[in-house]
């Protein structure tokens, strides 16, 4: 690099930055403007070298951005958590493809094998550019002023424990030096230097790190040549007879099973009824497992894929038909797991595992159908980039859809047909769902007890909200802010429910004379 000082100082002021940030302080629009300070601070650092990224690599920015600030915008805990996740991934993409920006085209091998060397980065590439460095200004006799700042400052660290072992033997054998020294300590609040010594580490040690992600991003980003472009990482050893019988096997298993779907579950419901289910206890069982045996299913036929020996054009066609004919079997008991899903939720309410599950189970058809055409077009490379993509979506539709305010509307919408209303479930759920709950108490056309009932939860919210947000700016989070609003506008009508906290757990007395309890002791599948 042309102009170490900018690395060094850059990483150094993000290293503190995080400290500034995140010490004793709850995350919350914090991690948003760390994010946008570390991609700032690394475009300015690569642009002070003169070097430029690839335009694929930019486009990453546009959901490190928008995952980001979701993490100040949803509290609902798998959107949170995945928002945070994605938002640090594709960080890391960002740093791995910065030159080259060929991310789309990477296989999985590539994603473990570059993430690999990233981390291998992060630990040994600051120490071996400091080296060079030196060895450079050494050879070129120039910078005397960086010669000289460099032992004084390698002095003073190499000091300072000394002092510190010194010092504490020299209080203990003197009692004046010792009320000297507390004195000195109150002087500068020098009882927090644990803390103090604990922050500078990790100050320090983040600040490395980071130069090490800079440092990759600069001269090991330029991804020349992929696993398995050319030759592939894994020679095929497995027969095509012994595939065809597997596929074939499972296939077989399938069709039965989709036989059977289409007698007496798609068939209706006296078909299930005549076997002594009801239509919930036939739905209720089984849709999570059909979903995983459609993951489980992809997953053995992208294995098989990889492995399998196809020598002719007969083989090949003929695993593409085995494959392609699995697969949509797959979809058809997707379809099933699906309507199962729907039953379920019509019957018992929306919970957020089952709208997890019914979102998962829309992206995993998106990306069932990807494969085919991946396989058609003898592209099964691109699967990594198909993946990657459709878990980006089902990332991106969870946030979205805002998923406890659409449990709150649907629930909604089922009580007012007669359904019962969960009231301690939607108490439970995040600040997300405030907003939507309060619109609903507000309309008036909902029948009484539903409006009821939606005050017990709204009740028992406040009532665990007493206390506000108290964190500083760092831990504002937009839910949080708008669900408080919210609360406190409706103060004035929730003054007339009646919380009793005395005994676990917490009740509420609605204006119509109902009891409620304010914790969730169900839905939760």
């Amino acid at each position: 690099m042309k102009r170490p000082n900018v690395l060094w100082i850059t990483a150094l002021v993000l290293g503190w930055l995080f400290d500034f940030l995140f010490w004793k302080h709850a995350p919350g629009i914090s991690f948003a403007i760390y994010v946008l300070l570390c991609l700032i601070g690394g475009f300015v650092v690569l642009g002070a070298q003169g070097i430029k990224p690839a335009w694929k690599a930019l486009l990453l920015t546009l959901p490190i951005a928008f995952f980001a600030a979701m993490t100040f915008v949803r509290q609902e805990p798998l959107s949170l958590f995945l928002s945070h996740v994605f938002a640090l991934f594709l960080l890391g993409v960002l740093a791995i493809t910065f030159l080259g920006g060929r991310w789309l085209a990477y296989s999985l091998s590539d994603y473990a094998a570059n993430f690999f060397r990233l981390a291998g980065s992060m630990i040994a590439r600051p120490l071996i550019f400091a080296s060079q460095n030196r060895r450079q200004l050494e050879q070129g006799g120039e910078n005397h002023g960086a010669r000289r700042v460099w032992p004084i400052l390698r002095g003073v660290l190499i000091a300072i424990p000394i002092l510190a072992v010194f010092t504490a033997l020299l209080a203990s054998a003197d009692l004046i030096f010792a009320q000297r020294l507390d004195n000195l300590i109150a002087l500068f609040r020098l009882e927090k230097l644990p803390e103090y010594i604990f922050r500078a580490v990790y100050i320090l040690t983040g600040a490395y790190m980071l130069a090490g992600v800079f440092l990759h991003a600069a001269s090991k980003s330029q991804d020349e040549k992929l696993i398995g472009e050319e030759k592939p990482l894994l020679p095929a050893f497995l027969g095509f007879t012994e595939a065809a019988i597997v596929l074939g096997s499972v296939v077989l298993l399938f069709a039965v099973f989709v036989v059977i779907q289409v007698q007496y579950f798609f068939g209706g419901q006296a078909n299930i009824t005549l076997q002594g289910y009801t239509y919930a206890e036939y739905a209720r069982r089984g849709f999570g497992e059909l979903a995983a045996v459609a993951f489980f299913s992809l997953l053995l036929y992208l294995v098989l894929s990889a492995i399998v020996k196809r020598e002719s054009p007969s083989q090949r066609w003929g695993f593409s038909g085995l494959g392609i004919g699995m697969v949509a079997l797959v979809g058809i008991i997707l379809v099933s797991a699906f309507q199962r899903l729907l039953l379920y939720e019509a019957a018992y309410g929306f919970s957020r595992l089952r709208t997890y599950t019914h979102l998962f189970m829309l992206w995993l058809a998106v990306l069932l159908v990807v494969v085919i055409a991946l396989e058609i077009l003898r592209r099964e490379r691109a699967f990594a980039a198909a993946a990657l993509l459709a878990a980006i979506g089902f990332t991106m539709s969870l946030t979205l859809l805002n998923v406890d305010a659409f449990i709150v509307r649907q629930n909604v919408a089922r009580a007012a047909q007669g359904a019962e209303l969960d009231v301690a479930y939607l108490a439970s759920l995040s600040m997300d769902a405030t907003p939507a709950l309060a619109a609903a108490y507000r309309s008036a056309s909902l029948p009484s007890g539903t409006r009821d009932a939606l005050g017990a939860s709204l009740a028992c919210i406040s009532a665990g909200n007493r206390a506000g947000h108290l964190g500083d700016w760092q831990s504002f989070h937009l839910s949080q802010s708008r669900g408080e609003h919210t609360l406190q506008a409706l103060q004035t009508d929730l003054k007339n429910y009646r919380i009793v906290d005395d005994n676990w757990p917490t009740k509420v007395f609605t204006p119509q004379g109902q009891e409620y309890e304010c914790w969730a002791g169900g839905m939760s599948d």
